[in-house]
């Protein structure tokens, strides 16, 4: 069993981040319906965050014919397209983030870790809150290259899903046992704020 180590908690910087809540993703080419219940829930994550002036980032993936993951997956939210757009009822605010990726990880060739480090007059976030699609795989492995950073990272359980509940548990699980990851419900994790 593991326990997430809470070693920021005396100086606890929040950043949210909505991963590939896209138009292909919950509508499209590669679409779940599973995504559809947790719009509402990634929405309060992120408006919460907002209010209490955390902020908000969209790692989102804008691909090319030339990414690799295209021979996995086929053409999904190619870059320029709706498909690659952030669905309406996400979009991101004036304030947040949109950072492209071109593959699973938030972290992997993008300048996340750059806009990380900026937040907070350059302190930096030291915890990241993780909503979007999917459990199993770009949360997941999201939060590895956050552990392998030095960052802790929380789940909001209610506001990630996947393409199956057996990949949904399995990714929960997997983040949380080696990942130290914290799984929570939204409801408990604005209340962090």
């Amino acid at each position: 069993m593991s326990v997430a180590p809470h070693v920021y908690d005396k100086d606890r910087r929040y950043a949210v981040l909505v991963v590939d809540m896209l138009y292909d993703f919950v509508y499209g080419k590669i679409k779940t319906d599973r995504a559809l219940p947790i719009i509402p829930k990634s929405g309060d994550l992120a408006d919460a965050a907002r209010s209490a002036d955390i902020p908000v980032f969209y790692p989102n993936d804008s691909h090319t014919r030339r990414d690799f993951e295209i021979q996995r997956w086929g053409e999904h939210a190619m870059r320029g397209t709706k498909g690659a757009k952030v669905i309406g009822a996400l979009r991101p605010r004036k304030k947040d983030v949109e950072i492209p990726k071109t593959t699973y990880s938030s972290f992997h060739d993008t300048r996340l870790e750059k806009d990380l480090k900026r937040a907070y007059d350059g302190k930096g976030a030291n915890t990241l809150i993780l909503a979007g699609l999917h459990a199993d795989c770009c949360v997941r492995h999201t939060c590895a290259d956050a552990f392998f950073k030095g960052y802790e990272t929380i789940v909001a359980e209610d506001a990630v899903n996947s393409f199956t509940e057996l990949q949904y548990l399995t990714g929960l699980q997997y983040v949380k046992f080696w990942y130290l990851t914290d799984v929570l419900p939204t409801k408990k994790i604005v209340k962090l704020f």
